[in-house]
């Protein structure tokens, strides 16, 4: 497995990387305290397989439609993401500010079988690389400059490419689901989201633009308590974005 220092200049919140290093054992768990990014998951592959097809024309009745593509996860936890990546084909990298959470992550794919390259840092690992595939899941929410994350995104990505970000929409109602009651209730720990560094859609498209960037989708992610988490047009409560080069 690959390993990397933390360069001098970087966009981690030390607090926020304590605060998720801590649920790292749990992380697996679906029960657990990251019950609610296990449901968030099968929605967010679904959008981003959807993007896939569509940015490379592949078949949609492919089992690995990113066959020969590098994919890196940035905030990858303990690679909830970055497996299924690995079993759509792609050769995938996945960075998280936590050491324990790449610790968790090494492991669970060693009992998955499969190849993953973690690494614990930040965006300013990527310099100099290139990857087909960007992802960064309910992950700038929670960096100290956004525009900055964003530009590093933006650098890692490979001509022909995509970016895939997601992130809670700043609302009355993001506040009172994932914070009053989320938060209050024990469904998401205590302390994981701070209201006001959530971004908009409109805030985080200037942003991608900024990066040299074109947005191509912008989707909600929305919750019925009988359906779950689906992707729809209602962006109120968590959106996904995809961009490729402008």
């Amino acid at each position: 497995m690959a390993s990397a220092t933390v360069t001098s200049v970087t966009t981690i919140d030390p607090q926020e990387a304590a605060h998720f290093g801590k649920l790292a054992r749990d992380w697996w768990d679906p029960k657990g305290s990251s019950a609610m990014l296990h449901r968030l998951n099968p929605p967010r592959l679904g959008y981003i397989r959807r993007q896939v097809d569509v940015n490379w024309g592949g078949d949609s009745a492919s089992f690995t439609p990113l066959a020969g593509k590098r994919a890196v996860d940035v905030g990858c936890g303990a690679g909830l993401l970055c497996e299924p990546l690995a079993r759509l084909g792609a050769t995938v990298t996945g960075i998280d500010a936590a050491a324990e959470n790449i610790g968790v992550a090494r492991a669970h794919a060693v009992q998955s079988g499969l190849t993953i390259d973690y690494r614990a840092g930040s965006i300013e690992l990527l310099a100099g690389e290139r990857f087909d595939l960007v992802t960064s899941m309910e992950v700038i929410e929670h960096v100290t400059d956004p525009a900055a994350f964003v530009a590093g995104l933006a650098g890692a990505l490979a001509e022909g490419g995509l970016m895939i970000l997601s992130t809670p929409n700043r609302t009355a109602l993001s506040r009172l689901a994932m914070i009053t009651v989320g938060e209050g209730s024990g469904m998401i720990p205590k302390g994981t989201h701070d209201w006001s560094k959530f971004l908009t859609p409109e805030e985080l498209v200037e942003l991608v633009e900024d990066a040299g960037m074109k947005v191509v989708d912008i989707s909600g992610l929305s919750f019925s308590p009988g359906k779950g988490f689906k992707v729809s047009d209602d962006t109120k409560l968590d959106y996904l974005l995809t961009a490729v080069r402008g």
